[in-house]
């Protein structure tokens, strides 16, 4: 493979990004022009104004970091096209790229999206194809274009999800993935100099994932034990899966599927057994493993159950 340097920028904020900007810095020759985030927010207990885990990380690597607000003014795009980047690197960004941005690299912008594209475009990719129980999802490399995660395909791998995997599980082996993918993207186009081959997306197959919202996270026990789980498994750790019982809020932090059913017919929600077993709506049974009380630590169910926050026959709604 040919040991072209190519001029990059980068686009990125969360953890995920992170993952993905290591791999080009560590794992290649090219030279990272300059790293765009979202601005310092105030984060913690103590409300202390931090950089991103993005900008943090280009600061230790002493690569100019930008954070504008908004590029859609001719300022911050003029500055943006002065860096005559061969092609920018995009993962969970955060501001919305104008066509002037899009096309200041020589080679375009090129984004590096959590789901198997055009299944799950938008803000929660790896939460709805857990929840939404897929047998996969994965990353696809694609050049952006205008619209909501709508560009061609360059390169696509895919990661099964199985009956453990969590929302933060996957998020890890997904971020991991992209930077691999990334770097040989950015390798081959290096050798080539030329655009990169790519499939437009069948836009018929389309999924949409909007961003998740806190009320997202409430559990309604009239559904099956699998949905639920699959819920409990996609929303944790945000916004989190929660229930109340006495008239105070459950977080529920783990749950497992039983192969038992309710052997009568019961009231969706109701907690028939010392093991956690909480009946769902089509008879199924779904095991609280680990529970948060309103206003106190994490605990496994046996513990809440000793602490008086929960008794069998309390009803979960």
């Amino acid at each position: 493979m040919s040991k072209a340097r190519l001029r990059v920028g980068f686009m990125g904020t969360p953890d995920f990004a992170l993952a993905a900007l290591k791999a080009i810095a560590e794992k290649t020759d090219h030279e990272i022009v300059c790293v765009y985030s979202q601005p310092p927010r105030p984060k913690g207990r103590g409300h202390q104004v931090q950089p991103s885990p993005v900008h943090d990380y280009a600061d230790s690597k002493n690569i100019p970091v930008f954070t504008p607000k908004s590029l859609k003014n001719a300022e911050a795009q003029a500055e943006f096209a002065a860096h005559g980047l061969d092609v920018a690197i995009v993962a969970a960004y955060g501001l919305i790229l104008p066509k002037a941005v899009l096309d200041a690299p020589k080679f375009g912008c090129l984004n590096i999206h959590a789901s198997l594209l055009p299944r799950w475009r938008g803000a929660s990719p790896i939460q709805r194809a857990i929840w939404a129980g897929d047998v996969e999802t994965g990353i696809t490399i694609m050049q952006m274009d205008e619209g909501l995660d709508t560009g061609p395909e360059i390169l696509k791998r895919a990661l099964s999800i199985t009956p453990a995997t969590t929302a933060s599980t996957l998020h890890d082996q997904l971020a991991v993935l992209g930077g691999e993918m990334v770097v040989e993207v950015l390798d081959q186009l290096a050798a080539t100099r030329e655009p990169l081959p790519a499939t437009p997306q069948n836009d018929a197959e389309f999924t949409y994932a909007p961003l998740l919202k806190k009320e997202d996270g409430n559990v309604h026990w009239t559904q099956s034990a699998a949905e639920i789980d699959r819920q409990i498994r996609a929303l944790n750790p945000w916004p989190g899966v929660w229930t109340s019982v006495n008239g105070k809020r459950l977080k529920v932090l783990e749950a497992v599927l039983t192969d038992e059913k309710a052997l009568d017919v019961m009231e969706a929600g109701k907690i028939i057994s010392k093991r956690g077993n909480v009946v769902c709506g089509d008879g199924s049974l779904l095991r609280l493993i680990r529970v948060q009380p309103e206003g106190k630590a994490a605990m496994d169910f046996a513990a809440a159950l000793n602490g008086k926050y929960l008794e069998v026959g309390a009803v979960l709604s």
